[in-house]
């Protein structure tokens, strides 16, 4: 056992102090990913701060229709929530596919975004990872990486970010509010994770300190329906190796407005706006449906052996897309499982 200070931190302000300017420290939620990587010693903290006794887990409707969900909420409680459940179903199901119902009842909204983006390599630590150890170099461009990224990667790192949750968000336009030493600020889920690029080993555009306090999902647009995709080796528990959520409006059988974005296919979820833009004011048919995914996938790079996830991560937004544009253009009520 690595020894380490705890910290339980009665509010926000004492919970920024106790972390920033400490390069070890590191915020305990649920620790549902956290004590794990303890346990395997990739994590080592010099001290952990509890913020799971700050009032945090409120889920509030605002004036506008929007939906705040503070960032100690269990996932579960986020799934089974009946506004939820009714306005943004690709949330629900996202969370209902991301982990068993035990860490579903222990996993808090923050951390579920926090969870470090990482494969095999970056978890076991005789490995070379320069997510763990930058410098060190990625033993899964030469090794084992089936599970890894087609799109968005660079030499440095080929992992995929886990989280299903995090791509319903981005596919959601939703926002995360953020607190620190400078104060307040939000930032839209879609751009909050990093690709790699030459610093894979920070997942996050968060600032030193900082601390995800809600996230908040705006009001829905008349008529949208929104359904979550994941393709994975076994039926419960895995990480996807491609997943899509997708928000469709339609106006007169033509695509008023498309929100699509990817899981398992790079380092964040990857917001797919070139499908987007091609799909705005068309008619859904199934062709103009697989065009537009064409085009976004254009820009994957598959390594010797994950190749598969181009075609696969295509049928899934495809599929996807078709269900929600229902019969004849009209849209279905998608329902949550």
């Amino acid at each position: 056992m690595k020894p380490f200070d705890y910290v339980r931190a009665a509010d926000l302000a004492e919970a920024v102090a106790a972390h920033a300017g400490r390069p070890g420290a590191r915020y305990l939620g649920g620790g549902t990913n956290l004590v794990d990587l303890m346990k395997l010693g990739v994590e080592s903290p010099t001290v952990l701060v509890d913020i799971s006794r700050l009032p945090l887990a409120a889920v509030e409707e605002a004036p506008s229709g929007a939906l705040r969900i503070g960032s100690t909420t269990r996932n579960s409680d986020i799934a089974a929530h009946p506004l939820v459940r009714a306005r943004y179903p690709v949330l629900a199901q996202a969370l209902l596919a991301g982990a068993s119902g035990q860490l579903r009842n222990v996993a808090t909204t923050g951390g579920n975004l926090l969870q470090r983006t990482r494969c095999s390599y970056f978890q076991d630590v005789s490995k070379p990872c320069n997510k763990r150890e930058p410098g060190t170099g990625c033993g899964a461009r030469d090794g084992l990486h089936r599970d890894h990224a087609v799109l968005g990667h660079s030499q440095e790192c080929i992992a995929t970010h886990p989280s299903d949750m995090a791509v319903a968000l981005a596919a959601l336009d939703a926002d995360i509010e953020l607190y620190g030493t400078d104060g307040a600020r939000t930032v839209p889920a879609a751009a909050f994770h990093r690709l790699p690029g030459e610093r894979p080993e920070q997942d996050t555009v968060l600032r030193d300190g900082e601390i995800v306090t809600a996230v908040v999902l705006p009001a829905p647009g008349s008529g949208a329906v929104s359904l979550y995709r994941k393709a994975r080796d076994r039926a419960s528990y895995a990480f996807a190796l491609a997943s899509v959520a997708a928000v469709l409006e339609l106006d007169g059988g033509r695509v008023r407005r498309v929100s699509l974005a990817f899981g398992g296919l790079a380092h964040r979820p990857w917001r797919a706006t070139a499908a987007e833009a091609l799909l705005a004011g068309a008619e859904p048919t199934p062709a103009a449906l697989r065009e537009a995914v064409r085009a976004e996938l254009a820009a994957a790079r598959p390594l010797r052996d994950n190749g598969y996830k181009v075609a696969l991560a295509a049928n899934l937004a495809v599929d996807a897309l078709t269900t929600l544009a229902g019969p004849a253009g009209t849209p279905p009520r998608t329902r949550t499982p």
